[in-house]
């Protein structure tokens, strides 16, 4: 995977690179509106000269003459670099003054309408050069001669370009003034905004693995806030869920070491008689004790699944499920258990109930809650599956008092404490419930027993 590179080093890149293209527009712009602005400076003057030829012509012996004044290509000399041309068409169209083979204007060039002058205005190519044409009609009437006259002027576009050029140099330039001066500022900004980040990622290489505290409170920017923000509640979390493994871990470290000694005690004192039939009454406890073991540590191996399948839930792993068909499978599967303890065990559902939800934790879930039914009920349990997606367990059994009806999710909470239960059936229903964004509660039954109802979000 490619590693991603500096904040500062892509803000400066996208930044130069728009600046770039702004750039290069902005010049291309430039030059052609300094092209347009120096050829209509330049047409006028170009267009002033022809008039000034015009202005010359006369008639001498029959034939028309032009008498070209030096002032009338003067004005060139002092802001053209380039060359000017010039010809003088009489009313036969033949050349009587000026250059040779002159270009006219290309069909179909109209006459311009920004001054009043019968001028046409055109581009063209002139001893392997650019030049800008002037052709100016000039009406002539003599005796003996009536007839329209051209004028034509043409000057190379040197000129024009030079102030084209200038125009897009100075823009270019003061754009590359602007743009460094954007990216100083840019780089000078970015280095502040990440000196709180800077100072939040020293806070936290110089903790301890065990700290989990929320991060400093440092000034950040109003945009970085939520971050700082969402790590602490991140952390937080962790925090909590680190206390709750601790808790777990010691709570069940005590629930194991007690009948873990009491079995060992029990051993120790069955070898010390010499009768076998102690051996024999010493084996047997052992095996009841071993099988109570044996129930508590698959009990914390649930829980530990209720984690992880809680985790797939959050991280889109539910599936549709059809509850109707999950309580069938589990109630034909405990029916042996029920008729071995004389209980009767009956389902009450009437259509499928579809929900979203991790297979494994709700088997685990209708397990528990049948088992705790059958394990306290005195002849009836009715498991139902009701629409929505409402999941009863109801016994007829003793039940259980208000008071302790919430305390009974908690973990290793047992209403008495010489029972042979673990605590933590009722514990793992609650997380699974809790991971499915379940809400569970505790009624009492229809035969004075205990209903417990589960009742899953509309999906």
């Amino acid at each position: 995977m490619r590693e991603p590179g500096s904040l500062r080093g892509r803000l400066l890149w996208n930044l130069g690179t728009l600046l770039t293209v702004l750039m290069l527009a902005s010049g291309l712009s430039a030059y052609w509106n300094g092209r347009e602005a120096a050829d209509i400076a330049y047409d006028r003057t170009l267009l002033a000269s022809a008039r000034t030829i015009a202005a010359g012509l006369s008639e001498r012996d029959g034939l028309l003459s032009a008498d070209v004044p030096y002032l009338a290509l003067d004005p060139f000399a002092y802001d053209s670099a380039g060359h000017i041309y010039y010809q003088v068409i009489d009313i036969d169209k033949k050349l009587i003054s000026g250059y040779e083979n002159l270009p006219g204007p290309p069909p179909g060039t109209l006459r311009t309408d920004d001054y009043p002058a019968l001028a046409s205005f055109y581009n063209a190519r002139y001893q392997g050069q650019n030049v800008r044409v002037v052709s100016l009609l000039k009406a002539v009437v003599e005796p003996g001669m009536n007839g329209m006259a051209e004028v034509r002027v043409a000057e190379t576009d040197e000129a024009r370009e030079a102030m084209a050029r200038s125009l897009m140099a100075d823009t270019l330039l003061r754009l590359g003034m602007l743009g460094l001066g954007a990216l100083v500022l840019v780089w000078f900004t970015v280095s502040a905004a990440l000196r709180p980040l800077e100072r939040l990622r020293g806070a936290v290489e110089d903790r301890a693995p065990d700290d989990l505290r929320p991060l400093p409170e440092v000034e950040v920017q109003r945009e970085l806030l939520p971050l700082v923000q969402a790590l602490n509640h991140f952390t937080e979390r962790l925090r909590r869920q680190f206390e709750r493994q601790a808790q777990f871990i010691a709570d069940a470290a005590h629930e194991l070491r007690t009948p873990l000694a009491a079995l060992k005690a029990r051993l120790e004192l069955g070898l010390r008689a010499p009768e076998p039939q102690v051996w024999r009454d010493t084996l047997n406890a052992a095996g009841q004790s071993t099988d109570r073991l044996t129930h508590l540590a698959n009990q914390l191996l649930s829980l530990a699944r209720v984690e992880n399948g809680a985790r797939a839930i959050a991280e889109g792993g539910a599936q549709r499920l059809d509850l109707t068909a999950l309580a069938r499978e589990l109630g034909m599967a405990m029916a042996p258990l029920a008729h071995a303890r004389g209980v009767s065990l009956a389902l009450e559902a009437d259509e499928p109930v579809w929900l979203l939800g991790e297979p494994t934790l709700l088997n685990e879930l209708l397990s528990n809650l049948v088992d705790n039914a059958l394990a306290h009920t005195r002849a009836n349990v009715i498991l139902r599956v009701k629409a929505p997606g409402v999941l009863e367990v109801e016994d007829d059994g003793p039940g259980i008092p208000l008071e302790e009806r919430e305390r009974v999710f908690e973990r290793f909470y047992r209403r008495n404490q010489y029972s042979a239960g673990t605590g933590l059936g009722l514990a793992i229903v609650g997380e699974i419930c809790t991971a499915h964004l379940a809400r569970i509660s505790l009624h009492d039954g229809e035969a004075g027993g205990l209903k417990v109802r589960v009742s899953f979000p509309p999906r």
